[in-house]
């Protein structure tokens, strides 16, 4: 029987992607290539955004306790605390523990995580998405009516389909490990070392030091597999002066500064997500936190559709939104390189920038950047600053029955939500309820939201992103219910709708 969706690559994103619609009742399975859960952990935080998309999940709990992440542009450090908003990301967490973090979370909603599953070919239709599968028992042919890749910076979803991937090749060499045993001085946002070397070293849990080196002049290997930890042991020796050849490596790899993005997140029925649709170097450690980000907008939209709810041009919003924040991630990323391991010739333009970021307007935009809270989609008509913004989920709501409760903890369905005192306005989304929460509260506290924009109702996606506010009229806000949610009435099927393309009524909100 076909799949509604099949996600390839059980990684934080596709997994995070299957999650996000399993919730919503979307029949999906998972591929994967491995035939078990790697120890690697190529990721070790997330941005404060990416935090937020968990909570609104009930999974940041989850993953226990974890570190302030400290934020820098190229090395040159951003002082968060002038900010009237938290932007601290969450540091140490291995990429391991948020994959078994996120596996749990989609085997509780019963989807299958297929292992040893690899996909060799692709093609598709008007109606359907067709892969042939190698996996334990031999080839066979899988089908689906969406595919979403989420395979990885070399993903063979994004060759299979034909979509080309701009941007540029690697120029420099970085070795990584996770080592255990050793007592290195910490240097958790990396130090810069003359002539454009750089050493980093920061805490995991369990004892783990992420170990990363780049010695000036390396270019990227040419054998991966030949990589041995004496390789990096004996470069940082030689940048710091200090061994670390007695350590115990648990894993160790490279990674290059190329950065790219996907031309297309969308071919027909075919999406990509995550590293599939963007890489760039980590010096801007965003690769995990953007990819989940991808997941939490698409995964709504594509449930929307496959159940027939979704309103016309709704699944292209998907590349609109995103392609924007991954060209700006591998721009972000190759000036923060080029910044922090130019050398010498460079250190007038790091005067310039280090002395822009003591500014707060210029260390908000830059935070803004870095953490994810600066995305901004354009989806209303409206001056209201949050428009087009996250809702903060730590936004503290007052009930008429005199309890409180956060806007993370109303977005655990993963449904809309609109939140309003007025009788009138709540009416407005009579037809919608099926897939809009109508939540009659007033706003107590709202992180950086100025108080010269109350927020006496707001309409919140599924993804945390604000698509009206009052004073916005009812017309309005008819009209962004529409837009976003499909018609005000339930279908009694779930047809598979065809001929994508702009709905006249969602441009006018723009």
């Amino acid at each position: 029987m076909a799949r509604e969706v099949i996600v390839v690559g059980a990684g934080p994103v596709g997994l995070m992607t299957a999650g996000e619609l399993r919730l919503r009742g979307v029949d999906v399975v998972v591929y994967e290539r491995l035939p078990a859960p790697t120890r690697q952990s190529r990721g070790a935080s997330f941005t404060k955004r990416t935090a937020e998309c968990f909570d609104q999940r009930g999974l940041l709990d989850r993953l226990g306790a974890t570190e302030p992440a400290d934020s820098h542009f190229g090395g040159l450090p951003i002082d968060l605390g002038m900010l009237a908003e938290d932007h601290y990301g969450h540091r140490g967490v291995s990429q391991f523990r948020t994959e078994r973090m996120l596996e749990d979370w989609v085997g509780e909603l019963g989807v299958p995580v297929l292992r040893g599953r690899e996909v060799t070919a692709l093609r598709q239709s008007d109606d359907e998405v067709v892969v042939s599968v190698d996996g334990p028992d031999g080839a066979a042919g899988e089908s689906a009516a969406y595919l979403v890749g989420c395979d990885g910076g070399r993903s063979t979803v994004r060759r299979l389909a034909g979509i080309a991937f701009p941007g540029t090749d690697g120029r420099r060499g970085f070795l990584t490990a996770d080592v255990t045993g050793i007592d290195t001085r910490r240097r958790r946002i990396g130090e810069d070392l003359p002539g454009g070397s750089m050493v980093m070293a920061m805490d995991l849990e369990n004892g783990v030091t992420r170990v990363v080196v780049h010695e000036a002049g390396t270019p990227p290997p040419r054998d991966r597999d030949a990589i041995a930890f004496a390789d990096l042991a004996d470069a940082w020796q030689r940048l710091t002066g200090e061994s670390i050849h007695h350590g115990q490596c648990r894993w160790i790899s490279c990674f290059t500064d190329a950065s790219r993005a996907a031309a297309e997140y969308r071919r027909g029925r075919v999406f990509l997500a995550g590293d599939a649709a963007h890489v760039q170097p980590p010096a801007m450690a965003q690769g995990l936190s953007v990819g989940v980000q991808d997941a939490v907008n698409l995964g709504w939209k594509l449930a929307a559709t496959v159940q027939g709810r979704a309103p016309e041009g709704l699944l292209d919003t998907y590349h609109a939104e995103r392609h924007p924040v991954g060209e700006q991630l591998a721009r972000n990323a190759r000036a923060a390189i080029e910044l922090r391991l130019t050398g010498e010739d460079m250190d007038p333009v790091r005067e310039v920038v280090g002395e822009l970021l003591t500014h707060k307007d210029a260390a908000e935009y830059a935070a803004g950047m870095l953490s994810n809270l600066g995305v901004r989609y354009d989806l209303a008509k409206g001056d209201h600053p949050l428009l087009g913004r996250r809702m903060p989920p730590e936004t503290a709501l007052a009930l008429p029955d005199g309890g409180r409760v956060r806007v993370a903890e109303l977005l655990r369905s993963g449904r809309g939500l609109l939140l309003t005192s007025d009788a009138a306005t709540a009416r407005v989304a009579d037809g919608h309820t099926d897939r809009v929460d109508v939540v009659t509260a007033t706003v107590d506290t709202a992180p950086g939201v100025p108080a010269a924009a109350p927020l006496d109702a707001v309409l919140v996606r599924p993804d945390g992103y604000v698509a009206w506010t009052a004073p916005g009229t009812a017309e309005d806000l008819a009209q962004a219910l529409d837009c976003w949610f499909g018609s005000g009435h339930r279908p009694s099927s779930r047809p598979r709708p065809k001929g994508w393309g702009p709905r006249p009524d969602c441009q006018d909100l723009s």
